[in-house]
C-alpha cells in the first residue's frame, strides 16, 4: 500500500529504456562540456608557454606539468555507482496481488526483482563549487514510488533524483540543491542496503513522502549541527498539483559522536486543486550508538490533513536495535505502533503493530544476503487470506543485494 496521497491519484506507467538513454546522453554531454572547457581554456585563456629559444636564459620559467584530460579530470571527483535488489517472500495470507502495507518486497511465494539504480554524482566544494546527483531507478519499486506523481512524463518514475548543487562561500558554505531529492524525512530510504533491515516499516510505508521536487538550503555552522530549509511542490509530485509551495525545515543535532537527533517539520497543502487545506508532518529520528556492536535507533511521526471537509492525523513509532558481533553478521529487531484514527492512510480505520528481525549475511563489502521473519497485526481484520478475513499477516523473506560505487 503506497503514501497518503496515493489513495487519491491513480498510477502512471514505465520509461526504463527512455531512462536508460536519458542517463547515457547525460553522461556523454557532461564529459564532452568538461573536456571543451579544459581545450578553450588552454587556448583562449592559457596561451602555450613559450619554447626555451623564445624566452631569455635568466627568466626561463619552470615547466607546467601536462594538464590533466577533461575527462580524467571530470571523472576523477566524480562518484559512479550501482544496485541490483532482488528477494523473495512468503506469506501466510498468501496474497494474490500486492501484500497490504509493504513496500517493494509485496509478491507471495515467488522470486522478485525490486529495483536496479544507476547514478553518478558530484559533491560540491570550495575547490569546485558547482555539483550534481542523477539516480536512475528501475523495477517494481520504481513504480510504487510514483503511484502518486500527477505529471504526465513517464520518465519521472525512473529518475530517483535529479538535481544540481552549488556551494555558495557563505560563512563554511552554504549548499544549494534544486530539483527532485528523495525525503529528509524518516528513519529509513528508499535503498534496502542503507537500512538495518530488508522490508520498509509502517512509518517508512505509510507516514511520510518518498520524494520532492523544488530547492533546498543546507547549512552546517559547527560539527555538531546541521540546518536545512526546503521549499518543495508538495509531497511525491514533481507537476504540482495545486498553487500552493510546500515548505520544510530541519534540525539535525550531534552533541557527542554517539548520539544523534534529527527533528524534521513540514507544511503545505497537498490535495489537488485545494490551496486552502495543509498537511502538516513532524518527524523525530533518535540514533544511539551504545558500543561498537550495539546501536539503537527510535522513529516517531504525526501527521494530519484535511479531505473533503473532513480531518484526520494519524501516527507512529518505530524501534530498532542492530547488534554486529563482527563485520559478516549483524542481527536486527525492529518494532512498530501505528495508528491510523480515520482510515487516511490505510483506508481503514485501525491500529497495525508490526515486529520484524533480520539477519544479515555479509559476503563482501558490497554484496549481502538478509533473511527475515516479520509479522503484522490489525485491531481490524483488513488481510485477505484463503480461510476468509484475518488480522494478522506473517512473512518469511530473503532479500540479495550488490551494488558497487567509485568512492567505495
Amino acid at each position: 500500500m503506497a503514501r497518503v496521497s496515493s489513495l487519491f491519484i491513480g498510477a502512471h506507467g514505465t520509461g526504463p529504456a527512455a531512462a536508460i538513454r536519458a542517463g547515457i546522453a547525460l553522461l556523454l554531454c557532461l564529459a564532452a562540456s568538461q573536456q571543451a572547457r579544459a581545450q578553450n581554456g588552454t587556448a583562449a585563456g592559457n596561451p602555450p608557454a613559450a619554447t626555451p629559444a623564445e624566452t631569455p636564459a635568466a627568466a626561463e620559467p619552470k615547466a607546467d606539468p601536462a594538464p590533466e584530460a577533461g575527462i580524467i579530470s571530470f571523472f576523477k571527483n566524480t562518484e559512479l555507482g550501482g544496485l541490483a535488489d532482488v528477494y523473495y517472500d512468503y506469506y501466510s495470507t498468501k496474497p494474490s496481488g500486492d501484500a497490504p502495507f509493504r513496500n517493494f518486497d509485496t509478491k507471495h511465494n515467488q522470486f522478485g526483482f525490486s529495483m536496479a539504480e544507476l547514478w553518478v554524482a558530484k559533491a560540491p566544494t570550495s575547490d569546485q563549487r558547482g555539483g550534481f546527483k542523477v539516480k536512475f531507478t528501475v523495477g517494481p519499486a520504481a513504480t510504487l514510488i510514483h503511484a502518486s506523481e500527477p505529471g504526465t512524463t513517464a520518465i519521472f518514475q525512473n529518475i530517483e533524483e535529479g538535481f544540481v548543487s552549488y556551494l555558495a562561500p557563505i560563512g563554511k558554505g552554504l549548499q544549494f540543491d534544486v530539483g527532485k531529492f528523495v525525503t529528509q524525512h524518516g528513519a529509513e530510504v528508499i535503498e534496502a542496503r542503507d537500512n538495518w533491515n530488508y522490508s520498509r516499516s509502517l512509518l517508512f510505508a505509510l507516514a511520510i513522502p518518498y520524494y520532492h521536487s523544488g530547492v533546498r538550503a543546507t547549512y552546517a555552522p559547527n560539527g555538531k549541527v546541521t540546518v536545512m530549509a526546503d521549499i518543495v511542490n508538495g509531497w511525491n509530485d514533481v507537476t504540482d498539483n495545486n498553487a500552493r509551495k510546500t515548505v520544510g525545515v530541519q534540525v539535525a543535532i550531534k552533541p557527542t559522536p554517539a548520539l544523534s537527533i534529527v527533528q524534521n517539520y513540514m507544511a503545505g497543502p497537498e490535495q489537488p486543486h485545494d490551496n486552502a487545506d495543509w498537511r502538516h508532518l513532524a518527524d523525530t529520528v533518535v540514533t544511539f550508538t551504545a558500543s561498537p556492536k550495539l546501536s539503537l535507533m527510535a522513529n516517531y511521526d504525526y501527521g494530519t490533513d484535511t479531505i473533503a471537509g473532513i480531518r484526520g492525523h494519524w501516527q507512529g513509532v518505530a524501534g530498532y536495535a542492530r547488534f554486529q558481533p563482527s563485520k559478516y553478521v549483524a542481527f536486527s529487531p525492529r518494532v512498530e505502533w501505528y495508528h491510523d484514527a480515520a482510515g487516511f492512510t490505510t483506508g481503514t480505520a485501525q491500529t497495525l503493530k508490526e515486529v520484524t528481525t533480520t539477519m544479515e549475511l555479509r559476503g563482501t563489502e558490497s554484496f549481502l544476503w538478509r533473511i527475515e521473519y516479520r509479522g503484522d497485526f490489525s485491531d481490524v481484520a483488513v488481510f485477505t487470506a484463503p480461510a476468509g478475513p484475518t488480522r494478522r499477516q506473517q512473512s518469511i523473506g530473503f532479500g540479495v543485494l550488490y551494488w558497487f560505487s567509485t568512492k567505495g
